[in-house]
């Protein structure tokens, strides 16, 4: 599957998912830091877990309402505690990030993911090279990743 990100000039950054011959495309909010489904990328991809990207890798639709199953749910929880980090600078400590994903999943019941300081610095690691592709590229410019 490629994810291709392209970045708006309006309210809006677009992503397509090209599954072969079918292709989706969603809109996907600003949010000053990478798009939030570009989150999942890293997340997914550094830690092999299903979240998102991967289901819809494997023929779900590319839309805001998917069925709750617990380990995209941590997925999900996951990508929001390094959005909250991203938003807030990127340097929370690895720890504290672990505590609030512990947190956040007990508040959406929802078994949390086996994630140590290592996936936390190594996730953050892709976002920050995300990240920086990302603020590099005008509007109109897109990035593309094989998922």
């Amino acid at each position: 599957m490629r994810i291709s990100f392209t970045k708006g000039s309006g309210k809006y950054d677009r992503m397509t998912v090209d599954r072969g011959g079918s292709v989706e495309t969603i809109d996907c909010p600003k949010q000053r830091i990478i798009p939030h489904d570009m989150v999942h990328y890293a997340v997914e991809s550094v830690l092999h877990k299903r979240g998102f990207l991967t289901r819809v890798s494997h023929g779900e639709a590319a839309n805001f309402r998917m069925d709750a199953e617990p380990e995209s749910d941590g997925v999900e929880r996951l990508v929001e505690v390094f959005q909250g980090d991203a938003w807030s600078g990127g340097n929370s400590e690895p720890e504290a990030m672990l505590d609030l994903y512990q947190v956040t999943c007990r508040a959406r019941e929802c078994p949390a993911l086996a994630v140590t300081i290592d996936d936390v610095i190594a996730v953050r690691d892709r976002i920050a090279e995300l990240d920086a592709q990302w603020q590099a590229l005008p509007v109109g410019g897109s990035v593309t990743f094989e998922f």
